[in-house]
């Protein structure tokens, strides 16, 4: 993870000032669900649309600004992350060109490697400020997607990993509360075991089983560890 990110400008209209005076200490990731890094481009900037991100990475690395970070991009909506509703307000958003059915390029996963970097250093968010949008809106988001590389930023510490723990006996209760320590919003079980899956196991199906337990374990010692 070297140098720095080609980045074009093409400014949008779709932003504004972050609110009561809030600092970027998240980011959020998505992907764009088009067929093209151009045809998003034109989506994230056309004013009608009310939609933005602060970047956008095409597949073969290239990435485009559309926001300055100290502004308050469009691009998480609603939902809840910990105790925070304006997620707006406190995080950076990069948008993935992908549709969301195929993995994420080597070009493109090293250009968001930098740019992440930066945005860290700059703004002095720790790996544990880096969510996708299925985290914080699970009912309504799947981006960044089950073909998204979680561990492999993890592996950087850009992200946050989970320390190895033994599986364990399916209880709901337990599996909720570290869930929610984590940070993910309350919602239903099934939505909330989806959203988890997304994050940290998309192969996982069926029933809440053992190598969920296993999870829910690294989260809550995550928690205790990171916040």
């Amino acid at each position: 993870m070297s140098g720095a990110p080609d980045i074009r400008r093409q400014p949008c209209e779709s932003y504004g000032p972050r609110r009561n005076g809030a600092r970027p200490d998240m980011i959020v990731l998505h992907y764009t669900a088009m067929q093209s890094a151009e045809a998003a481009l034109a989506r994230l900037c056309d004013p009608t649309v009310e939609v933005s991100a602060h970047y956008l990475i095409a597949e073969d690395g290239r990435v485009w600004q559309m926001v300055e970070e100290a502004a308050r991009a469009w691009h998480a909506g609603a939902g809840q992350w910990r105790d925070i509703t304006d997620v707006n307000s406190r995080s950076i958003g990069i948008e993935l060109a992908n549709r969301g059915d195929h993995p994420f390029s080597e070009p493109q996963m090293a250009a968001l490697e930098v740019l992440m970097a930066g945005i860290m250093a700059r703004w002095s968010i720790a790996p544990a400020g880096v969510i996708g949008h299925s985290d914080m809106a699970p009912m309504r988001k799947d981006d960044p997607g089950p073909r998204f590389d979680w561990a492999r930023l993890a592996r950087q510490g850009l992200a946050l990993g989970l320390s190895k723990a033994a599986p364990g006996v399916p209880d709901w209760r337990a599996f909720r509360d570290a869930a929610r320590g984590f940070g993910f919003p309350d919602v239903g079980d099934e939505v909330l075991l989806r959203a988890v899956r997304l994050r940290f196991r998309p192969w996982g199906r069926g029933a809440l089983a053992a190598e969920d337990m296993q999870i829910a374990a690294g989260m809550a010692r995550a928690c205790s560890s990171s916040w």
